[in-house]
């Protein structure tokens, strides 16, 4: 379980030319902006100043009375027969409604073609939004949609990418053993089998992150809430980290210091849920600290009996703060210097951790430290039921 630090690991390329807004252009856009058909574009989509398609309809019949009324006037004021007149006002009228309904239809066209783009895999379609109206917002939901949708199957991509590094390690560890017991190399003792279990343990501990992320997916957890020492639940998390560093899991050389204010605090939660969420933060914040460094874990009591606020702080590089939101999305990682994206594990722990914290109805967050990384969890201590991501 590592502390991912931001963005989704790894430099994409390049996703299209970009407007000032951030949105994408579409191809027959940029080449209408850079070629003769510029005008034409522009004369294509009448209706963007309109705040509403209704507004719009209602300038179509304004325009048209007008035209008609002006020949007819003409018509009495010349020798121009009425049956001429009429004629010119209906293909006037024609054409100004030909002319508007383009300007109706050319959003929805636009929409027709990126959608079916995307369906073809192709998430970096955009459409133009340049109307205040109705088909304006359905425009900008539709990119929002679309960014959504590239977001997830460059996630996926990701998820994907990530398990088979993280499931190859340890099934190769795991394989070399045994071939080297079974070819006689090495001898079936004790140090071996441990090998042999230490690889099958982190393949474990994987299986049971992606199962973390399977109830995440599905939204509703039962909590099992009841009061307990905070004192001795922090000690067993310290025992643990312990005991995995002394099997190879983790650095030997991080100290882990507990400091509870007051010695007999208690707290209502839901304990194995609130381990997902302790022991990723001790592994994470374990996992970047300096050579002979010290995570600290606080602990105070909240607002409401039974609440609890927690803190753990590690001597780290920190989290950048444009990136500290970003770190409890899934995926998601806040890249440090000289780190890859493989070298955060799947970017699934703080979203498990953030998760957890929800169900609790309470929040966490990374706040703001003169130096190191410090997650503060804030519980309310009431139980809340039942609860949704």
């Amino acid at each position: 379980m590592e502390r991912v630090r931001g963005g989704v690991g790894g430099s994409l390329p390049p996703e299209g030319p970009a407007r000032p807004d951030g949105e994408l252009r579409t191809d027959g856009e940029d080449r209408a902006r850079t070629g003769p058909l510029k005008r034409l574009w522009e004369l294509s989509r009448p209706l963007d100043p309109f705040r509403s398609v209704q507004a719009a309809l209602g300038a179509l019949v304004i325009v048209s009375v007008v035209i008609t009324t002006v020949l007819i006037l003409l018509a009495y004021r010349s020798a121009i027969e009425l049956r001429l007149i009429a004629l010119i006002a209906v293909i006037a009228s024609l054409l100004l409604t030909q002319f508007v309904a383009q300007g109706l239809a050319a959003p929805l066209t636009e929409m027709t073609a990126a959608a079916r783009a995307m369906a073809r895999g192709d998430y970096q379609r955009r459409v133009r939004v340049g109307r205040r109206d109705e088909l304006g917002d359905l425009a900008r939901a539709f990119n929002r949609m679309a960014a959504d949708l590239q977001a997830t199957d460059r996630h996926r991509k990701e998820l994907v990418a990530n398990v088979s590094h993280e499931l190859r390690t340890p099934i190769a560890g795991l394989q070399a053993v045994l071939e080297n017991v079974v070819d006689g190399v090495a001898e079936p003792d004790q140090k071996t089998m441990e090998t042999a279990l230490r690889q099958a343990e982190r393949l474990g501990r994987l299986v049971e992150q992606l199962l973390d992320l399977s109830r995440l997916e599905n939204g509703v957890v039962p909590l099992q809430p009841r009061e307990f020492s905070v004192r001795a639940y922090l000690e067993t998390v310290a025992d643990n980290a312990d005991w995995a560093a002394g099997r190879g899991h983790s650095r030997t050389d991080v100290r882990v210091h507990l400091d509870v204010q007051p010695e007999q605090l208690v707290a209502s939660a839901d304990p194995e849920r609130l381990d997902q969420v302790v022991t990723n933060l001790v592994d994470n914040a374990v996992k970047h600290s300096p050579k002979d460094g010290r995570v600290t874990v606080v602990a105070r009591p909240g607002q409401l009996p039974g609440g609890l606020v927690l803190e753990v702080r590690d001597e780290g590089p920190g989290i950048p703060a444009d990136q500290r939101e970003r770190v409890f999305e899934r995926f998601g990682r806040a890249g440090l210097p000289g780190e890859t994206p493989r070298d955060g594990g799947t970017g699934l722990g703080l979203a498990i951790a953030h998760w957890a914290v929800n169900l609790h109805g309470g929040t966490i967050a990374v706040v703001e430290s003169a130096s190191g990384c410090h997650i503060r969890l804030t519980l309310p201590g009431e139980d809340p039921g039942h609860r949704l991501t």
